[in-house]
């Protein structure tokens, strides 16, 4: 199958990578024109438009930062639907709004062309080595036919439901990860100023209850000061408001997504849109006026899993 793959960003490229290691045909498209020439030096194809990239692949695969700058690429002059052909299979890998995709599913199936929702979940780190979760709403018989592409990228392949659905469970595990960034900013800064050594308190977080996968993960790179995690303050942004949309449109009354909407443009303003996300740590330990480190832990994250075939979770 021929893929192209539109959005070489933090996870983008990443994933197209992945492709690119497992010698799929695989045409890429992105504004940056340094990271182009890394993917041709690699062996990708460049391709100038959307369109193209639409005209002269099966598999369309977009990795973008938000749902306007999809619905640009898809819709704008030169975009993937000028491309379109019957048959085509668009594989939205943003995070994005389930209603978006929706109304742009919409237009691809006018063109008799098929639309599925793939978000990912795990860490950049996880995006390099193809042991990322994958997410898929959309049609069952499309998800099957792409399901060894998906299979390259990923190590869990869920199939979530109806196109849409995949966003909105990324939405729901992205809300709950800033939550639990925020929470472990607290406790840590709780240990600290107990006067209990920050590497004996990741011991004992990680081997309790309050454990999660974000402490595993963005408490090493808060307690080595690096705070490098490949997602940004806006990216965050972007995903706890749409959280909270749906929690409006479903009339939930939910208390937290809004503190941490608060919590994290406070952050934004302070360190910046595009500073690490796990920077809103940073609120507290400058509150405070103490840096929550620890000796041995690394700058960035490794994933040190061994490389496996993706396979579905049922």
């Amino acid at each position: 199958m021929k893929v192209g793959f539109i959005g070489l960003g933090n996870v983008g490229s990443k994933l197209a990578n992945t492709l690119l290691k497992k010698d799929v045909d695989l045409t890429v498209l992105d504004k940056n024109k340094e990271i182009l020439d890394q993917f041709k030096k690699s062996g990708a194809k460049i391709s100038k438009t959307p369109k193209d990239i639409a005209k002269n692949n099966e598999l369309i695969i977009t990795c973008l930062p938000s749902p306007k700058i999809s619905s640009e690429v898809i819709e704008s002059k030169n975009g993937i639907i000028e491309g379109l052909s019957k048959g085509k299979i668009w594989l939205e890998m943003s995070t994005t709004d389930s209603s978006e995709v929706i109304r742009l599913g919409k237009i691809f199936e006018s063109l008799e062309c098929s639309s599925l929702d793939a978000p990912v979940s795990g860490g950049c780190h996880r995006a390099a080595t193809g042991n990322i979760s994958i997410f898929v709403g959309g049609n069952k018989d499309i998800f099957n036919s792409i399901l060894p592409i998906l299979s390259i990228m990923g190590k869990d392949i869920i199939y979530t439901g109806k196109l849409g659905s995949a966003s909105i469970l990324k939405v729901i595990t992205n809300f709950l990860a800033s939550t639990h960034l925020v929470a472990l900013g607290e406790a840590l800064m709780v240990a600290k100023k107990s006067n209990i050594d920050l590497d004996v308190a990741y011991k004992a977080i990680k081997s309790s209850s309050g454990n999660s996968f974000v402490h595993e993960t963005e408490s090493q790179v808060i307690l080595n000061g690096s705070y490098k995690i490949d997602f940004t303050m806006d990216l965050v942004l972007k995903d706890i408001n749409l959280f909270n949309e749906l929690s409006k449109l479903y009339n939930i009354p939910t208390e937290i997504s809004s503190l941490l909407i608060k919590i994290f443009n406070e952050g934004s303003l302070k360190y910046g849109k595009r500073a690490w996300s796990s920077m809103i740590v940073k609120r507290i330990e400058d509150h405070c006026n103490v840096d929550l480190r620890a000796k041995g832990y690394p700058a960035e994250l490794i994933d040190k899993e061994i490389e496996s075939q993706g396979i579905q979770i049922k």
